[in-house]
């Protein structure tokens, strides 16, 4: 198991967060393993939550790696650990619903520069963890809409979406159908609206874990900020 899993470093609010208990009604899925509660999903538009489903309600951080072969989960565990502890909470205020390209998620109505600044330390200071990209691999994740740049972070770091290319959200859908981006936007948009209400403190980082591939990602630990 230890060579086909991956582990990533999530921003992911608590259970008990009221985004969490409102994303979880929506997808369907509690990555924490608790009980989910009547579904707000249409169900002919199951399958535009199946790809965030899977991943669980988070932001990504440190995206999905397999470990070098001499290092184990809990080795990255007790770094998580030790990490968090050196960060202050991050304030980064209020989330709202956007339509990223052809899916929707929750970004920050103004993300403050601290935000980038923690992202980057936490994609450099795990990277040591990470098992190299085989070639097959690389070659599968470098799809033809990457920009020069993007195909160096690919290279470097194991994805293209970092440092300069990165971005704060979290995914609500995969890709919705043009002709129904503005239903599935205004569904989502009071669906989440008393939830997203207050501001978002960035208070921890969450390891997830994909057992084999294709498996659900799961909430292993969450280390608290300051903690």
């Amino acid at each position: 198991m230890q060579h086909h899993a991956r582990y990533a470093l999530y921003y992911a609010p608590s259970v008990d967060h009221p985004l969490t208990r409102t994303a979880v009604r929506w997808l369907g899925r509690d990555a924490f393993g608790g009980r989910v509660p009547a579904r707000t999903l249409p169900p002919a538009w199951e399958p535009l939550v199946t790809d965030p489903r899977r991943y669980g309600f988070h932001a990504t951080l440190k995206p999905p790696m397999r470990l070098k072969p001499d290092l184990h989960s809990w080795d990255l565990q007790a770094a998580a650990s030790d990490f968090a502890r050196r960060q202050p909470p991050l304030d980064i205020g209020r989330l709202k619903v956007a339509r990223i390209g052809s899916f929707f998620a929750l970004v920050p109505e103004e993300a403050p520069a601290a935000l980038g600044v923690l992202a980057d330390a936490v994609v450099s200071e795990f990277d040591r963890f990470r098992a190299p990209m085989g070639s097959e691999e690389f070659a599968r994740r470098n799809k033809p809409n990457l920009d020069a740049l993007e195909v160096e972070n690919l290279k470097t770091w194991g994805y293209p979406y970092v440092f300069e290319r990165f971005r704060f959200h979290m995914s609500l859908t995969g890709p919705v159908p043009e002709e129904l981006r503005a239903v599935v936007g205004d569904h989502l948009t009071e669906l989440f609206a008393d939830s997203l209400r207050q501001p978002v403190v960035i208070d921890a980082l969450t390891l997830f874990m994909e057992e084999v591939p294709e498996a659900e990602f799961v909430a292993l630990s969450r280390a608290e900020f300051g903690g």
